[in-house]
């Protein structure tokens, strides 16, 4: 088999060697529920959904944000789509594919974080339209992450902002209430903390930008790398929504409609079912039959709300709002649950609890903040309790974040939410807690235990540890490298997307990449230490502007204000390593959304490229300040074999250890040469062997290509990530695997002294996912032999291409006999 792999191996090469090709790809089949609506036709009127519940996505936490999903036949709905949420959907089996709508309460980072990703994804699965409905900035939003997503062709992003009508489609009408704090301004919304302003970093008295960022008169000075100007965002508005469910018609009673001699199966029956489903009465054979004698009474519109109240400056004039006053008391439409998105600040204020009890005691009220305790990520804590038993220091337990504080006690019904919790509207309104997640390790544990050889192995394994050589110097703990995420593209359940940190010191660290999620990774593996670990955040690296890589960068910014505030630190601006490109997202998001350029200075990769000229003194003191926080000697960027202005780097510390990551890269010379002798190779292994092809076509390594370039260069030790999500668990293993190649994993954690150890670790790690290896290895032989096929039929089919006006030649004959 490996013979027949290293002939296809070859076979690939030469296609690699004509360059990459992207191939074409079908068309999509419509979606079906798409199908669906479209057999239904126009004139088609839904009688009101049968099915309507809410369900926690994301309970408030500061390690997922707050989302809700809500459920019909005819549609689906998200409200808010913070960092994970795609993560969190993806795992739980909330289909992200059928989305109609999604509802944003502000302009936040915590709310929309998640967003680019998402519609990235909506826009792969073929959806061809979703509806936004928010605050204005929306729209802005939208035009900034063409930055780094490109043009979104292909779908159809509807914008409603709240000053538009009422929204309605076949199953509720959704009406969008503004609120404005009492404080306006960037006072207004900042994440519950006191607003500070950062110390005058080096590089504050920055140089005016180019004649296109606009007129400078107005402008604040600012991080070297991006300007300043008043714009279009307003962080004291949040919206709220009013979603009333449409009349569910009552259902003909097909038995009772028999006994009083309708004529029940023909084409008769048909008007006189809509005549008393809509409520009239029908006269048959000379006597009158009333509606209820044979329909079920309707089930009238039951009303939601849902309200975000940041911070107590909305408290007040969310009491006195008119259209909330419309739904309390003796409304036309009964609110049936109220769904608050507020820290316990706000809960505890007299104020706002007599605002809830207005709504009345058959009103149901869910409340979504920090304090609301739930286990999210499941998967990735089994993988994790499994893993621990493999080798408890390098896979640590995950932590959890305890909540501080008393938590408000409420004179109505309320809830505290917790992932996948339901709240049903039809048929019966209830809650229903049978989905709820529970974290059992030990069931996590005594499964594993259960698994073919998996004991024994781990027994060899640390055996193997104890008889081997002893160090030749004494164990460091520094410099660790903790993987947050390794997989590729998009956040799954087991491996979250591009992120490691390098903790150089106890008090200094920096991130290489940073995706979406990372700042919930940092909380899951650190816990309550989270504010010390982004307390000690130097810098961070962001090799290249694809989304995976990025976006989770301004929530480590905003989070780390919080940390500082909370350690009683001045916030400075945070050193960002990064193509220039990265500035015009910034920039943006900054104008149009939200405030966060004073988190941040800005050093262009490309400056640190060897023999590099840096013009700016600006950037020269912020390349200085980057050397001395991290005590590195160097730190070298290059550009890689990826997209354009795609970058790896090279850090050497002053005592000599140096550590390369690659960022997303084919096999590339520059890294080979920039990271000669590095003692650590981070590098990318997206695709199996066998499939060099696709890993031209998308401009990926892999795992043998990988490891050859470590070889190249000589490092001493490799460790493999940026899996393909194909790979959930564990990659496949090639020949080319040795005692210098590791396998990273979400919340592994290594420092140089386990380099010995890693490797001995993969026997466990084959035994622990046995199951999943079995399976990657039929479907790798399954491609193997179609290739093989395909492979000999076009070196047959020149011979029996044979020109009609031409008689076959004797050499064609021969070669169709052989």
């Amino acid at each position: 088999m490996w013979a027949l792999r290293s002939l296809l191996r070859a076979a690939a090469g030469r296609t690699m060697s004509q360059g990459p090709a992207r191939r074409q790809r079908p068309p999509k089949d419509p979606l079906r529920h798409l199908r669906t609506r479209e057999k239904r036709g126009q004139s088609w009127e839904p009688g009101g959904p049968n099915t309507v519940y809410l369900q926690v996505v994301a309970a408030g936490g500061r390690d997922a944000g707050a989302a809700l999903y809500v459920f019909s036949e005819y549609n689906r709905y998200l409200f808010n789509c913070g960092e994970g949420i795609q993560r969190l959907m993806q795992e739980h089996k909330l289909k992200v594919a059928r989305l109609d709508n999604i509802f944003l309460t502000r302009m936040h980072w915590c709310n929309v974080g998640g967003l680019c990703g998402m519609i990235l994804t909506l826009k792969e699965t073929g959806l061809p339209k979703c509806v936004l409905s928010g605050p204005p900035q929306l729209e802005k939003y939208l035009e900034a992450i063409k930055v780094f997503s490109g043009p979104l062709k292909g779908i159809d992003l509807a914008v409603r902002p709240h000053s538009a009508p009422e929204y309605k489609d076949e199953t509720m009408t959704v009406f969008q209430i503004p609120i404005h704090s009492e404080y306006k301004g960037e006072q207004s919304c900042r994440d519950h903390q006191p607003a500070q302003r950062p110390e005058r970093p080096l590089g504050r008295l920055s140089p005016k930008q180019p004649s296109d960022s606009g007129s400078t008169e107005n402008e604040q000075h600012f991080p070297y790398g991006v300007s300043q100007k008043m714009d279009g965002r307003d962080p004291s508005l949040v919206v709220a929504f009013v979603c009333k469910l449409h009349v569910k018609k009552g259902n003909f009673l097909v038995l009772k409609a028999k006994e009083l001699g309708l004529p029940v199966g023909t084409a008769a029956i048909a008007p006189i079912i809509a005549a008393v489903k809509a409520g009239k009465s029908v006269t048959f054979e000379g006597r009158e039959i009333l509606p209820e004698e044979i329909c079920t009474p309707p089930d009238p519109g039951l009303a939601f709300v849902v309200v975000e109240c940041p911070d107590e400056g909305f408290i007040q004039p969310i009491c006195e709002n008119a259209a909330f006053k419309r739904y309390q008391g003796k409304a036309d439409a009964p609110v049936a649950l109220v769904v608050h998105l507020a820290p316990e600040s706000v809960l505890l204020d007299s104020r706002y609890q007599q605002w809830m009890e207005r709504f009345g005691p058959d009103t149901q009220h869910l409340i979504l903040n920090e304090n609301c305790a739930s286990v999210h990520n499941l998967r990735s804590r089994k993988i994790q309790t499994q893993l621990n038993l493999i080798h408890p220091d390098i896979f640590p337990p995950l932590a959890d974040l305890r909540h501080k504080g008393e938590g408000a006690t409420f004179r109505v019904p309320a809830v505290r939410a917790e992932c996948l919790l339901k709240y049903q509207l039809r048929p019966r309104r209830e809650w229903q807690r049978d989905a709820i997640l529970t974290c059992n390790p030990d069931e996590f544990i005594a499964e594993a235990l259960e698994l073919p050889d998996f004991q024994e192995s781990i027994q060899e394994s640390r055996k193997s540890v104890q008889d081997g050589p002893a160090p030749a110097e004494k164990r460091s703990q520094y410099p660790e490298i903790v993987f947050l995420g390794t997989g590729s593209a998009i956040p799954m359940k087991i491996r979250n997307v591009s992120s490691t940190l390098v903790n150089i010191s106890s008090d200094r660290s920096l991130l290489l990449d940073c995706g979406e999620g990372t700042l919930g990774q940092l909380c899951r593996h650190y816990g309550d230490e989270v504010d010390r670990v982004l307390g000690t955040l130097a810098a961070v690296f962001v090799s290249h502007l694809h989304a995976d890589h990025h976006t989770g960068l301004l929530n480590i910014l905003l989070q780390r204000e919080r940390a500082l505030a909370s350690l009683g630190k001045p916030l400075h601006p945070l050193l960002v390593v990064a193509p220039t490109q990265l500035r015009a997202w910034l920039q943006q998001y900054h104008d149009q959304c939200q405030e966060i350029l004073h988190h941040v200075n800005l050093i262009p990769a490309k400056c640190l490229q060897k023999r590099a000229e840096v013009s700016s003194p600006i950037v020269e003191k912020l390349i200085s300040s980057l050397l001395e926080m991290c005590d590195l000697e160097k730190f070298q960027t290059c550009l890689v074999r990826h997209c354009r202005h795609a970058f790896g780097c090279a850090l050497v510390h002053a005592s000599g250890w140096k550590v390369v990551y690659s960022g997303d890269t084919m096999p590339c010379d520059a890294l080979v040469q920039m990271g000669k002798d590095a003692t650590l190779l981070i590098h990318e292994a997206t695709l199996e062997d066998g499939l060099e092809e696709e890993a031209v076509e998308k401009t990926h390594s892999t795992t043998s290509q990988a490891i050859t370039v470590g070889m190249q260069m000589n490092a001493k030790f490799i460790m493999l990530n940026h899996f393909s999500q194909r790979y959930a668990k564990i990659p496949l293993f090639s020949p080319d695997f040795n005692d210098r190649v590791g396998i990273a994993f979400d919340h592994m954690k290594v420092c140089f002294g386990d380099f010995p150890t890693v490797p001995k670790l993969i026997p466990p790690l084959k035994a622990l996912f046995a199951g999943d290896l079995e399976e990657m290895e039929e479907r790798r032989e399954k491609r193997e032999l179609r290739l093989l096929r395909a492979a000999l039929l076009s070196r047959e089919s020149p011979q029996k291409r044979v020109p009609r006006d031409e008689p076959p030649s004797p050499q064609s004959k021969k070669a169709r006999v052989q």
